[in-house]
């Protein structure tokens, strides 16, 4: 991405508050960059080290019900408890990760997925921390050096520059040593680790960060909404981060922000034009739509949205030229 492209980008990105007043239109903005981080960091640990994981909405809970319980409980400062819940998450994927991470292929991914339903599971039955099924009102704005995020606007400002500064550390990770020692375990482990990678460790640390990412985005989604409840961190949102990555890329960060806003804009038009069909639906509806969604892209474009709609704009010039 050239230089031109990126500062094109953040000139939109810090604009778009100027046209778009209408407060539903800026929640749905401010849930595009929450969920961009979660799939940057799926897309690290997917789409580079090759480490399916069907459990990101555990870590993203986790970092949300620390933000709540000790914002609300114990009255800690909102960005203490960012950085509690992201240290903590981190550390308990860490700890997961040593065992489960030897597994491979639907091996690991069952395993995830495992994790995530006894993560979710505590989210209800401990009550006396977490409010149980009802959830945890009253979460305060995130505040930091004195200022308060009080308005979507100051918000939408808040979970996009989260994203950027995300993304950002992702592209630097893609582009270090480390990265290239993620592609190789992805390509083969016995190989990277004849050429000397130390595949086991790079493969927690990458789970720890995808996991910390998760834990950022569901703190700050704790205080846009003000209140965090067990139906936010279930199985189908697990699959819906996957799915956001697989539209975006798995294997570019970039393609992030592109599945996020794709999946999320599309969700928010189809409960505003079909309100009485998505009132007989469930989450076992949405698994249906997503999984369709999921093959669509895997046959027509399997590396993704933006590799796919570059490689047709690249197409259409040859032709052209």
């Amino acid at each position: 991405m050239t230089p031109w492209a990126v500062v094109g980008g953040l000139v939109i990105v810090a604009v778009i508050p100027v046209f778009v007043r209408t407060p539903s239109y800026l929640d749905v903005l401010i849930y595009v960059g929450i969920y961009t981080i979660v799939t940057t960091g799926l897309c690290l640990l997917t789409g580079y080290a090759g480490q399916i994981s069907l459990g990101q909405a555990a870590f993203y809970g986790l970092g949300a019900y620390a933000s709540a319980i000790l914002t609300v409980s114990y009255g800690v400062p909102s960005w203490l408890a960012l950085v509690a819940g992201i240290v903590l998450t981190a550390a308990v994927a860490y700890g997961f990760g040593i065992p489960i991470l030897k597994l491979k292929g639907h091996y690991l991914a069952m395993a995830t997925l495992a994790f995530g339903i006894i993560v979710y599971l505590a989210f209800v039955e401990f009550k006396d921390f977490t409010g149980g099924p009802s959830g945890m009102p009253g979460v305060p704005p995130f505040s930091l050096f004195g200022f308060t995020f009080d308005s979507d606007t100051k918000r939408y400002y808040l979970t996009t520059g989260a994203a950027l500064l995300t993304l950002l550390v992702a592209r630097n990770v893609v582009n270090s040593r480390i990265g290239r020692a993620l592609r190789s375990i992805h390509g083969s482990e016995v190989a990277a680790e004849t050429l000397g990678v130390d595949t086991a460790r790079h493969k927690l640390q990458v789970f720890a960060l995808s996991a910390a990412m998760a834990s950022l985005a569901g703190s700050l989604y704790a205080h846009h909404l003000g209140l965090v409840s067990p139906a936010a961190f279930t199985f189908v949102a697990s699959v819906e981060f996957v799915v956001m990555a697989a539209i975006g890329g798995l294997a570019s960060i970039w393609g992030a922000p592109f599945g996020a806003a794709a999946i999320t804009i599309l969700t928010e038009a189809i409960r505003r034009v079909m309100p009485r069909l998505l009132s007989y639906a469930s989450g076992e509806h949405e698994v249906i739509a997503y999984g369709i969604i999921l093959v669509a892209i895997m046959i027509f474009m399997p590396e993704g949205l933006v590799a796919g709609l570059r490689a047709s704009f690249w197409q259409r010039r040859r032709a052209g030229g």
